[in-house]
């Protein structure tokens, strides 16, 4: 449960501490040439600033992670992420902004960067001997019934999933669910000593002959479960996805499908049953901010313009 009467959410200094603490739990260290002999700046004007007696470098806990150049204050930072953490079926920009009393550029700015920082990165892969995998697909879109009349029908985005039962997700929009495209997932993603559990699509009748075992539900034929094997953990998945989608966010561009997918797979990796709660959630997150950075620089991205909210 996420108590938004603490201090940190609210005091300025609060959060600047709670944030060193979370990021230097050893002392706070230079970002730049990564030396410990650094001390705290004397000043209002450089609150939280640092000086490295080594290069002389200036820095902030801020620097090296997503809220690096921000001007947002970090206690609204510290409550964007709470938020998202503890909001099952995610949270919309706009009620961020309700929330926060920011702007809407700048709600969005914080919820992209939050979901970077829920990116998973360099993760081993999922399952093992003995344990079991369910692998399905799904598709992010509108439906045809709800377009008006002369607009074009929209297109709709494939999501692969690989759940490991009574544990981790392994979630990536995908450009199709074709045969080739699904085994290239399960080979990074998915442990080969694995049984594999998929429903009966054409693709994945040929997905699974690496795996120590592949079982199939007909959904075809109307058969959901057979014995122990059933895909209904990865379709729980995809339910809170889509919750997400039609109550939340109502609509996702392909451009930012995958940070949305990536946001839903850190909750679930981070859920109760596996004993982390909200406050622990929040702060798994927060550990994560660092190394992270988000400018819509890259040729492959729109541009976005520099958010440059004043702190309130």
């Amino acid at each position: 449960m996420v108590d938004i009467t603490n201090p940190i959410f609210h005091d300025e200094a609060k959060a600047l501490t709670h944030l060193e603490a979370s990021r230097w739990p050893q002392g706070p260290f230079c970002p730049i040439c990564g030396s410990f002999n650094a001390h705290r700046m004397a000043g209002k004007t450089q609150a939280g600033m640092f000086l490295c007696n080594d290069c002389r470098a200036k820095f902030t806990a801020r620097v090296g992670s997503i809220m690096e150049r921000s001007h947002i204050p970090v206690h609204k930072w510290l409550l964007a992420m709470h938020l998202m953490a503890a909001s099952k079926k995610g949270m919309s920009s706009k009620q961020l902004q309700r929330m926060l009393g920011v702007s809407y550029k700048s709600a969005w700015f914080l919820s992209m960067r939050i979901r970077e920082a829920m990116r998973a990165e360099g993760v081993e892969p999922i399952g093992g001997e003995g344990k079991v995998i369910e692998s399905d697909e799904t598709f992010v879109g509108g439906k045809k019934k709800n377009v008006h009349r002369g607009k074009p029908e929209p297109r709709k985005h494939a999501v692969h999933a690989l759940v490991e039962r009574g544990g981790r997700v392994r979630a990536k929009h995908v450009a199709d669910v074709t045969a080739k495209t699904l085994k290239k997932n399960l080979r990074e993603l998915a442990d080969r000593k694995s049984a594999l559990h998929t429903d009966d699509s054409l693709a994945n009748l040929s997905i699974g002959r690496d795996f120590a075992q592949h079982e199939t539900v007909a959904h075809t034929l109307g058969e959901y479960v057979k014995g122990d094997t059933h895909t209904q953990t990865v379709e729980s998945f995809f339910a809170i996805l889509k919750r997400g989608v039609f109550g939340s966010f109502h609509s996702i561009s392909e451009q930012h499908l995958q940070r949305y997918v990536d946001e839903f797979a850190f909750r679930w990796n981070n859920r109760s049953s596996l004993g982390i709660e909200d406050t622990e959630r929040a702060a798994a997150l927060l550990k994560a901010i660092a190394g992270r950075r988000l400018t819509y620089r890259r040729p492959d991205e729109r541009a976005e313009p520099r958010e440059d909210d004043p702190p309130a």
